[in-house]
């Protein structure tokens, strides 16, 4: 299993940079006088590039494999932040958000393609999604700790621009790092059958209703993480945190993320993924009641601790589960289906969380996500195998 140690170094470095970017970004706009809707549409581009590439890069993903699009993606999310770095105005840091979050979204495909084409049955599926998904888990306590402490100490003073510069030229580098590790990765290539090669229509994928229940509990899940990048940093800067501080709360996310994943390769071998995703979404629906009422920095990194841990079990399962219930040479068109459908949302959902919380404050966003999520939890329990002999556990 040599191969799925340097996947997931790749993976962290140039995740990393769109994970900076996104806690960066923002803290700059807010700091030149932009609104909480300003900051709202600034982060929804990091996801708007992949709800129209997603599906097409999910096709390019399963007709070259790993390497070329991993490529493309390297040299676009360092380029990307690299704008940001020489010019850092509200223009250059939507464009930013564009290159980097595109860019992530077909490396990450191409990634989780391989890796699922890598095991040969539904326990090794769980075992080495769990372990792949440390690698956002890292990158999101390393890019945003990172940035935050470039921005507060690599300027003439704390916040000054030339520290978010700082930061955005380092994070510009992380995805050149990508390469080194990925470069010795065998590529895995089938040969296709005449059935393969006609035309498919995404459509079809939706036809199958444990796909569409797998991608509205997605959906969900991935609203929460949207809900807490994006309202960290709008609660510290309206209580007068610092960046680091910030960025040291969204870290400590990450860090219980990767804790528990490391944990879950040992946990899925006595609880089917229906279970821990159900679990999930209502521990998940708690939290969310009580994390706007955490009065200082302590409280409210130690509710980001608990949500890391409760939201980092989710996503292994549920990409464990796609790649059971989709044929494999489709694999990469589901998973640019499945990034497409949440991230969708997520071009519309910051923007949304911008205007709640500019009419009724932060609190409300955290309130309504969490029922929607405790409401969704139904449907996570019927994720159930279809199949008693084995194929989906």
């Amino acid at each position: 299993m040599r191969v799925l140690p340097r996947i997931i170094g790749g993976q962290i470095f140039l995740h990393a940079c769109m994970a900076g970017m996104r806690m960066a970004t923002p803290l700059l706009a807010l700091q030149q006088g932009h609104s909480p809707l300003a900051v709202g549409a600034l982060l929804a581009l990091f996801a708007l590039t992949q709800v129209f590439f997603a599906l097409p890069a999910g096709r390019f993903v399963d007709r070259e494999g790993l390497k070329k699009p991993l490529l493309i993606s390297i040299a676009i999310s360092s380029v990307g932040a690299s704008a940001s770095a020489i010019w850092p105005i509200f223009p250059v840091l939507c464009l930013s958000a564009l290159a980097t979050g595109g860019a992530t979204g077909m490396a990450v495909i191409a990634l989780q393609r391989h890796v699922g084409r890598m095991a040969q049955n539904p326990e090794q599926l769980r075992v080495s999604f769990s372990w792949l998904s440390i690698g956002p888990a890292i990158s999101n306590f390393l890019g945003p700790v990172l940035a935050g402490l470039l921005i507060d100490f690599a300027g003439p003073e704390p916040a000054h621009v030339h520290g978010f510069q700082w930061a955005f030229l380092v994070l510009a580098a992380l995805p050149l790092s990508t390469w080194i590790w990925v470069r010795a990765v065998p590529e895995l290539h089938a040969p296709q059958t005449p059935g393969e090669l006609l035309p498919q229509r995404a459509m079809d994928l939706l036809a199958e209703p444990m796909m569409r229940r797998l991608l509205g509990v997605n959906w969900l899940l991935s609203s929460c993480w949207d809900v807490h990048t994006f309202v960290v940093p709008v609660l510290g800067h309206e209580r007068g945190y610092s960046a680091s501080v910030v960025g040291t709360i969204l870290g400590a996310f990450a860090v219980a993320a990767a804790f528990i994943r490391v944990c879950l390769p040992y946990l899925s071998r006595h609880v089917k993924e229906h279970q821990i995703i159900t679990v999930s979404m209502v521990s998940t629906a708690v939290l969310f009641a009580v994390y706007p009422l955490m009065p200082t920095p302590w409280a409210m990194g130690f509710c980001s601790v608990l949500l890391g841990l409760v939201l980092g079990t989710a996503q292994p399962m549920i990409m464990s589960t796609l790649h059971q219930i989709t044929p494999p040479h489709r694999q990469g068109e589901a998973l640019g289906l499945r990034l497409m459908s949440i991230n969708a949302s997520s071009v519309l959902m910051p923007m949304l969380f911008g205007v709640a919380g500019a009419v009724a404050g932060v609190a409300p966003v955290f309130w309504v996500v969490g029922s929607l999520v405790g409401w969704g939890s139904q449907m996570a329990w019927r994720l159930r195998p279809a199949d008693p002999q084995g194929h989906t556990d």
